[in-house]
Order: C-alpha cells, then structure tokens, then sequence
C-alpha cells in the first residue's frame, strides 16, 4: 500500500474516534493536525486541541483512542499518538508511548478509572441524542401527549433521520436494545420512564443537548483562532 493510501486510511479510520463530550469524530473537529507515515513504516499523528487547559481525562481519552483504532489497521507496525500544545502534553505522551493506561499515566489523579468516564459521555450522548430524535418525531406530530411519547417505540422514529442513526449508534454503545420494538424513552440502564418522569426528563435532555452543541460551536471557535490552518468547519 502507498503512503498516501495508508495516510487516507489513517484519517479514515480515526473518523470512528469522538471527542467524548462533545459526541463528534475529531476529525471533524478539525483535531487532527497531522498523519504522517515514515519510510520504515512508522505512523504519527498529531493532535490539536482548542486550548491548552481542555481537560486532561478528555485530552487522553482521545488520544488513546486514536492509537487503538491506528493500531488495529492491519498494515501499522508502529504508532506513535501525540497531543501537541497541551499543559499535559508531556504527561499524556509518556503514558501512551509507555501503554501505561490512564491510571498509569495519571496515578492519583485518575479519580476514575476509563471505562467509568466513557460511561459518564456515553450517557451524555444517548440523553441528547434521545432529545433530536424526539424533536424530529414532534415537529410532525405536535399534539403527542407525554403518555403517547412513552409509549414510542424505535420503529415509530423516521428511519432514514441521521438522528435515528445517531441514537441506535449511542443506545449500542451504551448495551441497550436496537429492536425496532424498543421503547424510545429509557434512560442509560434501559429503564423505562414513568408518566410522570417524562416532563422533566424531556426538559433534561434539551438541556443536554443544546449544552453540547454550544460547546461544540464555541470549541470549533477556540480552535479556528488558536489555529489559523484549522480546517474545523
């Protein structure tokens, strides 16, 4: 394989990585700065972030799983992951080029470990995208009283919506049901909302949602005056 197709294939692949609060692949983000592969075959990509204090866990988040889903092509022998311009660059490169993990790498500062934290954007993620896909459904349908939203299940949402896609994807990544018989209203355990939960819970994942995507454009913001050559969109 040519470098420039093992180049493409490497920005490919990192479109599966998401910046874990904001739920979008860093590469449309505009994150990563750079893929290079060396004539003895040596793969490094270097990442940008919108700030230098953006917080650590997320920092590394995204950094380790860039090198997973660089390492697990098959034509990578080695991958070098490198997060530019950080207050912990330093800290964070040491601990990937090491394998050492993130409580490896942080000691004790790691209050969690990195499944608890891919846990805690997972359910993020699924609230909001809970809320689009609802959204959807309510701009057709704006009589539905709270009962009948309950009572919505995952073949009712339009299946060609990108925001159908987005919640089947978040539910999965969360262990919950895809089945086109599924509730649509369950929250990161699966558990059903009751009638009276529903107003708050509906007012929560508004809220959520329109959290993330302000920190999503005042990021793409950051990032396009930090770094003129950003081609975030």
């Amino acid at each position: 394989m040519s470098v420039d197709r093992r180049e493409s294939s490497a920005r490919a692949a990192l479109d599966a990585v998401l910046d874990p609060e904001l739920d979008e692949p860093i590469t449309d983000l505009g994150f990563v700065r750079s893929v290079t592969v060396a004539p003895d075959g040596t793969l490094t990509v270097h990442l940008q972030l919108p700030t230098s204090f953006c917080s650590p866990n997320f920092a590394y988040l995204m950094a380790s799983d860039s090198k997973d889903v660089l390492t697990a092509l098959e034509w990578t022998r080695e991958v070098v992951v490198l997060l530019d311009d950080h207050h912990d660059s330093d800290l964070i490169n040491r601990g990937l080029a090491a394998d050492a993990g993130y409580r490896g790498t942080f000691g004790t500062e790691a209050e969690k470990d990195l499944e608890a934290l891919r846990l805690t954007f997972r359910t993020k993620a699924h609230t909001a995208a809970m809320d689009r896909a609802l959204a959807a459904v309510l701009r057709e349908n704006p009589d539905l009283s709270g009962e009948d939203l309950r009572e919505l299940v995952l073949g009712d949402l339009p299946d060609t919506s990108t925001a159908t896609t987005a919640l089947l994807r978040r539910r999965a990544a969360l262990g919950l049901g895809v089945a086109p018989s599924d509730p649509v209203l369950v929250d990161e355990n699966g558990r059903r909302y009751t009638p009276e939960e529903i107003p708050l819970r509906l007012r929560f994942a508004r809220s959520t949602r329109v959290s993330i995507e302000g920190n999503a454009h005042f990021c793409r913001g950051l990032l396009r005056t930090r770094y003129a050559q950003s081609a975030a969109g």
